[in-house]
């Protein structure tokens, strides 16, 4: 263990709490090398920390006048730094143009380098960096006793960067929690607010995000004649970027759907103009499956799949279910794609049921799906009660299922109901 003086000492000291006055990194990083520099009487110093690629980086490089200094990558030797980094040893020398191993590499001779101090930054058995410095005028002016100050320096240096780094890492992942509930917040507020009523309906929605936010959603669009458009869509992504892409499905599907943009088009044209303008707008190969569901207050039901989960109908009367599959492409992913359209009909107690992926394939602790089978059986067992009863059961079934494991993918759900006659739940 080094022993010294009681001047050196005071200065240790002094360094260290300099360096613990702040937890900005870049604040921390500056007063070191000031400490260094005065303590050590060089021309200039370095400090290069290593990135997360693990390459050494220049992230302080200071003069004797406390001011940066330019282009830093470009006035070190790199093999002196990259030595000491790697091997972990401190190096000293008094004059590297006369140095063996030195004077024959050109960023020495190039930089005019004499006396030179290196030594690592590191935690344990953590190297993190290096602490360099310099002087181009005169040889000989560093010391063992200089080496040895300047390593008892780094090792408090290198608590306190590393503190900043965590800090700075720290508030950084608050600042980007902010943002994500913020971003989640908002996404919310494009949800509709509330379900409409629609005569001779029950309907209920169910909204759950695996992340902060999703790329899932659901929507209710007014259609012709008093008819009720439902929509259920998944973005082939999570998390930011898909969240962003669902914001811009959305306002398209609300513009091409609406009907005064409608008119007398039918459905799977106004379809295949948003599936083109949503073609336009995609970026790094997103697309979004989609179904469209038209409720009508009296008729048929129309519906369009646009490469999502089939639409699930169960008739309790006949305890047969029905299945309805795609009927076109994912939007955004072909823009002259076309699209057909089923036709059906629900006599009263029936049940429809659209869904995204995140309910039949999410997991529980030991990896099993939830799957289609449940689903089915959970219909059939609530069939009679209210629609926000039923996706509240599945909604709990599902939750269950999963126990501890974190949902792998959004779960969004809607439900619309033909109350059987004499009641009237919606």
């Amino acid at each position: 263990m080094a022993h010294f003086p009681e001047d050196r000492l005071a200065l240790l000291y002094r360094v260290s709490q300099a360096f613990n006055s702040s937890l900005e990194l870049e604040a921390v990083l500056d007063a070191v090398m000031d400490e260094v520099i005065a303590a050590t009487r060089a021309e200039r110093g370095f400090i290069m920390l290593r990135d997360d690629d693990g390459q050494l980086t220049p992230r302080t490089a200071r003069g004797l006048d406390q001011r940066d200094i330019a282009a830093p990558a470009f006035q070190v030797s790199r093999g002196i730094v990259e030595r000491v980094a790697q091997e972990g040893r401190p190096l000293l020398t008094s004059d590297a143009q006369s140095d063996s191993w030195l004077r024959n590499r050109a960023s020495v001779m190039a930089l005019g380098l004499r006396a030179i101090l290196c030594v690592p930054l590191a935690l344990k058995d953590k190297r993190i960096g290096v602490v360099y410095v310099d002087n181009r005028l005169h040889a000989g002016i560093f010391t063992p006793a200089d080496l040895e100050l300047l390593t008892a320096i780094a090792a408090s240096a290198a608590a306190a960067i590393e503190n900043a780094r965590l800090y700075q890492v720290a508030v950084e992942k608050g600042r980007l929690e902010r943002e994500l509930q913020v971003a989640r917040e908002v996404q919310a507020s494009l949800l509709p607010r509330a379900v409409p009523r629609l005569p001779g309906w029950d309907i209920a929605a169910h909204w759950q995000p695996a992340r902060e936010v999703a790329g899932d959603y659901y929507d209710f669009i007014p259609g012709p004649d008093g008819a009720l458009g439902l929509v259920i869509a998944d973005v082939t992504d999570k998390g930011m970027p898909a969240a962003l892409f669902m914001a811009t499905t959305r306002t398209t599907l609300r513009a091409s759907l609406n009907p005064a943009a409608l008119g007398a088009a039918p459905l799977t044209e106004a379809l295949a103009q948003a599936n083109r303008l949503i073609c336009a707008d995609s970026v790094n190969s997103m697309f979004v499956t989609l179904i469209y569901v038209r409720l009508p207050t009296a008729g048929d039901l129309v519906c369009v799949n646009a490469g999502h989960n089939p639409a699930l109908v169960y008739h309790p009367a006949a305890d047969r279910f029905e299945m309805f599959w795609r009927t076109g492409l994912p939007l955004g992913v072909q823009p002259e794609a076309r699209f057909d359209q089923h036709v059906f009909a629900l006599d009263p107690g029936d049940l429809l049921l659209l869904y995204t992926d995140g309910l039949p394939d999410a997991l529980d602790p030991a990896g099993q799906e939830f799957g289609l089978e449940r689903v089915r059986a959970l219909l059939r067992q609530h069939a009679a009660r209210p629609a926000g009863e039923i996706v509240r059961a599945l909604a709990e079934a599902v939750a269950a299922h999963a126990g501890e494991a974190a949902l792998f993918d959004d779960i969004t759900l809607l439900l619309a109901r033909r109350p059987a006659a004499g009641r009237a739940d919606g």
